[in-house]
């Protein structure tokens, strides 16, 4: 692979031992997708934060204390509230508060910015359409890819910090103009109406086809919200794998069937039906009856969704 006089110095420890670790890592990533050279990246998104004693949490550490910085200072994941889930819900072993406290400290040191937040896209890390970035967590690389029109890989949380480091990414996959035409066509024959039914769509299209190819959905009428394509990009990476879709005449590289496909011939067909979707909607519903207890987020809400949340239990006595 080739690189360039400032990243060969990276590589060398030019730049101190934290960027040269950093720079292995994306060599050696280039080298197994068997990119020809790196490019510069203008954003990163890290998605790990608490994990436990994985790869990431070893490697974040070990940058901080070779004195690593970030040339572009990433966004981070969610983190525990200490204080407020040892006086709310239970309190945290030793073991865990030290973890949490030394994976902060070790952000701070790189220089990553603590928004705390797996949705960036929607705050202050907004790519424009073209733009090349490092993006881990699922939800915000199919986002930025599909409906901004930005470009990243599906980052892992290591690979995204040491991009974050270096400022440098290896040039494959979906950075790629002939990556990122459309594969499979999706004729959609339901009603999709409102968010939850591209929720229920998302969900439903893997289940059906299960490939790694970049899907291409037709038949769909009603412009979605923002909080509709988050939620749709959400379940295609929970029921599957999809760092990629495009939805004729909404997202941005796919004003028409023609321009999604960029000239390639179509792979397959697939349909989704009504009767697909009211499947969907069954399965994934219990009967009607108290409810102990529910989880907000994951993707994090947007203010637009908490407001319909509070409409919906005024007048409710919530605890």
């Amino acid at each position: 692979m080739f690189l360039t006089k400032q990243e060969e110095d990276m590589l060398n420890g030019k730049y101190g031992e934290g960027t040269a670790l950093a720079m292995r890592v994306l060599v050696g990533l280039g080298e197994a997708f068997e990119a020809e050279r790196m490019v510069s990246v203008t954003r990163a998104h890290v998605s790990s934060s608490s994990q436990g004693r994985c790869a990431t949490y070893g490697l974040r550490e070990r940058m901080a204390n070779l004195g690593a910085k970030c040339l572009v200072p990433p966004t981070i994941n969610p983190n525990f509230d200490l204080k407020y889930v040892s006086e709310h819900l239970f309190p945290i072993p030793e073991e865990g508060e030290k973890m949490i406290v030394s994976t902060n400290e070790a952000y701070r040191k790189l220089g990553a910015i603590p928004t705390l937040c797996c949705t960036p896209y929607f705050e202050n890390n907004v790519p424009q359409l073209g733009e090349i970035v490092a993006f881990s967590e699922s939800n915000a690389t199919v986002f930025v890819n599909s409906v901004i029109g930005a470009r990243t890989n599906r980052e892992s949380a290591q690979s995204a910090l040491c991009s974050a480091i270096t400022g440098k990414t290896p040039e494959y996959g979906l950075l790629l103009d002939k990556n990122r035409r459309g594969e499979i066509l999706v004729e959609v024959e339901a009603n999709i109406k409102d968010d939850f039914d591209y929720q229920l769509l998302g969900w439903r299209y893997p289940l059906i086809y299960n490939g790694l190819e970049v899907p291409v959905f037709s038949g769909i009428n009603t412009k979605p919200s923002q909080e509709a394509l988050m939620n749709f990009g959400t379940q295609l990476n929970t029921s599957g794998v999809v760092p990629l879709y495009h939805i004729v005449g909404v997202t941005p590289e796919a004003p028409s069937i023609e321009a999604a496909f960029g000239g390639s011939e179509i792979k397959k067909r697939v349909l989704v039906t009504q009767e697909d979707i009211d499947e969907t909607r069954k399965e994934l519903f219990n009967k009607r009856g108290k409810i102990d207890f529910a989880m907000l987020g994951c993707p994090h809400l947007t203010i637009t969704q908490i407001e319909r949340i509070a409409a919906l239990m005024e007048g409710n006595n919530a605890v």
